[in-house]
């Protein structure tokens, strides 16, 4: 009894020490974002005495030459490209997974074996010829190319997700749908589809974070700051001399809005998605 009376104020004040420890660096983040200046404040305290939004305001209502928003602008870009990406990547795997889940034909393992090689490349290393690629192909610099770049790496890791996931769905539900008459199509968009909601939740929320995420590809692709996603706008804040620290812990803040908007419309579906589709596969 007694050693239980102190089991769990001290696991109270562990887990009260682990999230001061997780959080500080993010109050710092929100502390340089509401500081008056671009610069550090000695100490440590997080929040600064005179906190203002200034930053924001300079970092939102900025303007090109033409008289545009720039960072809305750019916020659009980050959020077209990422839903796209989710869409096209989505409705590409869905069906490739399910085929390989449940058919067997010839090149399938091969064609496994493949997908999951595709993923053992750095960005880096893949840069210069899709750079070659997309320059024949005339889609330099331009929304639509950068997001079949970006389709091209989140369908391979779709696949496996999915495919995992469809191996844990009984052949036996889909077998009584054959009996009543179903096709295999009404069976894959009534059947399956519905009971794969979470491991669909999941990936989409992982592909939509890559490509929300991703820096050296869009870097690489996009010339014109007007097409710049929100990585590579927030990269120009860190110049060779000066660094302007307040705009871009405001960019930070503003850039991980929608990853956290997404992720708490997502979160029901989350812990079945993660934990099923590694049981077998």
């Amino acid at each position: 009894m007694k050693r239980a009376r102190w089991t769990m104020p001290l696991t109270h004040v562990g887990l009260v020490l682990a999230c001061v420890v997780t959080l500080y660096p993010v109050l710092w983040v929100v502390g340089l974002a509401i500081s008056p200046g671009q610069g550090f404040t000695p100490g440590l305290r997080p929040i600064p005495h005179d906190p203002t939004l200034q930053n924001f305001k300079e970092l939102i209502f900025t303007t090109d030459a033409a008289g545009h928003l720039l960072f809305l602008r750019q916020l659009g870009n980050s959020l077209l490209v990422s839903a796209l990406t989710t869409i096209v990547g989505m409705l590409l795997s869905t069906s490739a997974a399910y085929a390989m889940s449940r058919f067997e034909f010839a090149g399938r393992r091969a064609g496994l074996t493949a997908l999951l090689a595709t993923q053992m490349f750095p960005a880096t290393m893949m840069s210069v010829p899709l750079y070659a690629i997309m320059n024949h192909l005339h889609l330099l610099n331009s929304i639509g190319g950068l997001v079949l770049v970006y389709a091209t790496s989140s369908v391979p890791f779709c696949v496996w997700m999915l495919k995992g996931y469809f191996d844990t769905i009984p052949r036996d539900l889909e077998e009584a749908a054959l009996l009543d008459g179903a096709t295999y199509g009404q069976i894959f968009w009534r059947v399956v589809l519905p009971l794969a909601r979470p491991a669909l939740a999941v990936t989409a929320l992982f592909s939509f974070m890559t490509a929300w995420n991703e820096f050296i590809l869009a870097a690489t692709f996009l010339d014109d700051q007007t097409l710049f996603t929100l990585p590579v706008a927030l990269q120009r804040f860190v110049g060779e001399y000066k660094t302007e620290w307040g705009h871009f812990a405001a960019g930070a803040i503003v850039v991980s809005v929608p990853v956290m908007a997404v992720f708490f419309a997502l979160q029901k579906h989350l812990v079945g998605g993660l934990t099923a589709g590694g049981v077998k596969g």
